[in-house]
């Protein structure tokens, strides 16, 4: 089981649905449903050009996300999705968790605190990813008043779900662990609802997929998958040292990389991109860099390192500041690393992470387990 942060993130927006229910009656539907699970009901496919896309969102430039005859020569069969494209697929599921099962939540209220990811195999084009989702933790904490901020008590209910992701040849591909804080109860003043409604998107109707997943029951009760990714391209585990320091590197994050990221991954909140939701807020600084965006360019500083970003096993990150991104300038991300530990047993290390804005720490913990050769 995850373990759930308590710490508090940044203050996000909400604009509450309608009819909204009581603080009670939301604890209590939320913890009924620990253990609900799921499976999709369409697969989602992995597009040559969406792979492609997605590695500009998060300035990866490893021949493996671009070219077949690179990717052939590293022992690929096609183009591998970066370390971190789940999170096209994922926001879809997630998506769909909060809107028909963890009811009662308005997406403005949730912020992710931490992400796990435990890969089994790489992530390639032409996949057909079926995704099992649950909610597999959850609990409510009172934060005490702070007399010198001025501020009362402070309810936060914390949540983990998970998701367990299969090809079409029933290969496991990837386990996931998304980390929550939602603050129930926020209230958008109502002089504010009408002059924010400008800032979200507007879709008149969607299409009807269908359903296109068809499996059998009791996937729910096996264990979690086991398997691990080969080196692949990895460097050689002998040229590396306990304590070897990577070489520093720094990302440049403008505006415009938000609203790209935001197309790419599908997600539209407006704490992305608009001043006036931030203004509104009154909670944070400036509009904010996707989670998931600062934790490619992670994975991106990572792969350029050891070689090929089949060879993750897992990244775990998790985010204690948010990313401001001011209007008139780019914000700076600055990634340094270090290899934490080598096991010559299964020639896997560990490598931790560093990231920060103008001094101040982004994550407060992060590491990737490689397979290396």
């Amino acid at each position: 089981m995850t373990e759930l942060n308590d710490d508090v993130r940044q203050e996000p927006l909400e604009v509450p649905a309608e009819p909204a229910p009581t603080g009670d009656e939301l604890l209590e539907h939320t913890r009924s449903m620990v253990g609900y699970h799921y499976t999709v009901d369409d697969y989602y496919e992995v597009g040559r050009e969406e792979v492609r896309k997605h590695a500009t969102a998060v300035q990866a430039a490893h021949p493996v996300h671009w070219s077949e005859a690179a990717a052939a020569e590293m022992g690929h069969d096609t183009l591998v999705a970066h370390p971190t494209y789940v999170s096209v697929l994922g926001i879809i599921a997630q998506r769909k968790l909060f809107e028909e099962v963890v009811t009662g939540y308005d997406l403005w209220q949730i912020m992710q605190s931490d992400q796990r990811l435990v890969y089994h195999r790489p992530m390639k084009v032409g996949d057909q990813l079926i995704c099992d989702v649950s909610l597999d933790a959850f609990r409510r904490i009172t934060k005490p008043a702070d007399a010198e901020a001025g501020t009362g008590p402070e309810v936060i209910d914390l949540m983990v779900t998970k998701n367990v992701i299969w090809n079409q040849h029933d290969e496991p591909v990837m386990t996931t662990w998304t980390s929550l804080a939602a603050r129930p109860g926020l209230q958008v003043p109502p002089e504010l609802e009408a002059s924010l409604d400008h800032v979200m998107m507007k879709i008149d109707k969607t299409g009807v997929p269908g359903k296109t997943v068809f499996r059998e029951g009791g996937r729910y009760e096996l264990p979690d998958p086991t398997e691990r990714p080969a080196a692949y391209a990895a460097v050689s585990f002998d040229t590396l040292e306990k304590g070897q320091e990577l070489p520093p590197k720094t990302f440049r994050i403008s505006r415009g990389n938000l609203a790209n990221y935001a197309g790419v991954a599908a997600d539209p909140n407006p704490i992305h991109f608009s001043d006036h939701v931030i203004e509104a807020s009154g909670g944070m600084d400036d509009v904010v860099a996707h989670g998931m965006q600062t934790m490619g360019l992670g994975a991106t500083y990572v792969s350029e390192f050891i070689g090929d970003p089949s060879a993750f096993c897992e990244y775990n990150v998790r985010f204690t500041s948010p990313v401001y991104v001011p209007a008139d300038t780019c914000a700076e991300l600055e990634f340094t690393g270090k290899i934490k530990s080598l096991d010559p047993e299964t020639r896997r290390g560990t490598i931790a992470l560093v990231a920060k804005q103008d001094g101040r720490k982004i994550f407060g913990r992060a590491n990737v387990v490689v397979q290396f050769n």
